[in-house]
């Protein structure tokens, strides 16, 4: 892999189920200069969950605060629980010289593309609504009525596709985080202007894969899936 130019910020969203969190694990182990953006949230920790390794779990009254301080980067309702981003997260991985990662949903990531264009958007998809049910059924987290919010909500945030760069359909896990991986590279690689001859054409053309432009009929296929329609 190429060194990246310091101080880039990747976004990576997707519905419940998606598999976007496996990705952004992949992404950690596998690149260097990478680190993980650790959101704060209302919601209590679930099952295996760490305080300041999976989220800063915090009141209410705490992030309200945080937001009238204007700590953060963008923050979201979610289900009736509120997510951000703090603003000190990105400031210490600057001032380390790494490259950023964030974990967020299709709220948070409009908020931050408005606030900093550069930052890069990837959106992990399910390849259908009939896949994505089963996928949150065999998992076993949820009761029927919140695995049909869920449901919704992937559907609502499938919709706005055009806030994000990349569009990354996950049939198969192990592709999807091959695939990821060599966007954040094609992407280091153009940053720092180091060209297709040190980061290899396969890399970059596979990448090319995954660009918006590239994915439209596909949206349109899982869209009509969900009964919803293409922007």
């Amino acid at each position: 892999m190429v060194t990246a130019r310091q101080g880039q910020i990747f976004i990576v969203s997707g519905p419940s189920g998606s598999g976007k969190t496996t990705v952004v694990a992949h992404l950690l182990k596998a690149l260097p200069d990478l680190v993980f953006s650790v959101s704060s949230t209302t919601r209590a920790p679930r099952a295996g969950e760490q305080q300041g390794r999976d989220y800063r779990f915090v009141s209410r009254k705490e992030f309200e605060a945080m937001i009238d301080r204007d700590e953060l980067l963008e923050h979201a309702d979610v289900f009736g629980h509120l997510y951000g981003t703090p603003r000190r997260g990105l400031a210490e991985a600057r001032r380390q010289g790494k490259d950023i990662v964030l974990d967020i949903d299709v709220q948070g990531a409009r908020q931050v593309k408005r606030r900093l264009a550069v930052a890069v958007a990837i959106l992990v998809l399910p390849p259908s609504w009939q896949e994505l049910e089963r996928r949150l059924r065999a998992r076993g987290l949820d009761q029927p009525e919140t695995i049909q919010r869920r449901l919704e909500r992937a559907r609502a945030e499938i919709e706005k596709y055009d806030t994000y760069d990349y569009l990354v359909v996950n049939r198969r896990i192990e592709e999807t985080c091959a695939l990821v991986e060599a966007i954040v590279a094609d992407e280091r690689s153009r940053r720092c202007g180091d060209g297709t001859a040190r980061l290899g054409e396969e890399v970059r053309a596979r990448a090319a894969t995954a660009r918006k432009e590239a994915n439209l009929s596909q949206i349109s296929a899982i869209l009509e899936t969900f009964g919803a329609r293409r922007q």
